[in-house]
């Protein structure tokens, strides 16, 4: 963790810490907390499970085919938000990591409300229903929902001690456990050579594993 004190550490070292191969990042952020500072309120999440996305390196990542307006804060610096809408639907967010211009980001697939349970739970009821405090941000799109991550706040920097968005890295995880990563169709989708999803064992936060798309449907990107 940076500087030996996750809680401590400056913007500076947490941004190298981030800008590391995101293999190497994406299961250290397990455990780690998210914090958001809205005009609502105040949430803040325990990452359980992440998903890493290589860039142009992973045929499952959506900066596969190169930069674009979408895409661009994935190329860096470390240490941003990656916010997209998923199939117009739903907001996901993700941690930018890596080497300045060269794509990289965490998916940010589930977690533990830990802070502003009630602001979370509203948050949460205006998009759908929620039947216990583990669906509050189990799953990438009610993780975004939970911590009120929208495209508003694509490219904010995770690093800044005053922003709306803080991340601080955790304890290194005792156990991880990987696997293929969820819903991910075509090449990206193996799970042999892209197991890249991470997640903390019988934490009852992770979220539940779907399979890829059948063949013929369109691959889902990160």
């Amino acid at each position: 963790r940076p500087d030996g004190d996750p809680g401590t550490a400056d913007a500076a070292a947490l941004r190298a810490w981030l800008a590391r191969d995101v293999l190497e990042v994406a299961p250290q952020l397990l455990g780690g907390l998210v914090t958001t500072t809205l005009p609502d309120g105040v949430v803040t999440v325990r990452l359980t499970e992440v998903e890493a996305y290589a860039g142009e390196d992973d045929p499952g990542s959506h900066a596969f085919r190169g930069r674009s307006l979408r895409n661009a804060v994935m190329f860096g610096p470390a240490g941003h938000l990656y916010v997209y809408r998923h199939m117009g639907l739903h907001h996901c967010a993700n941690v930018v990591t890596g080497t300045d211009g060269r794509a990289a980001a965490v998916l940010l697939r589930a977690g533990e409300v830990v802070e502003g349970h009630d602001v979370a739970r509203a948050r949460r009821l205006r998009r759908g229903v929620v039947r216990t405090d583990l669906d509050l941000a189990r799953g990438p799109a009610r993780l975004a929902d939970a911590l009120g991550l929208h495209l508003d706040l694509y490219g904010v920097d995770l690093t800044d001690p005053s922003g709306p968005v803080r991340l601080v890295p955790g304890e290194a995880p005792a156990d991880v456990r990987t696997g293929p990563r969820v819903g991910v169709g075509g090449e990206g989708g193996d799970a042999h050579r892209y197991p890249w999803r991470f997640w903390l064992p019988g934490d009852p936060h992770v979220s539940v594993y779907r399979a890829a798309p059948a063949p013929g449907s369109r691959a889902r990107r990160r």
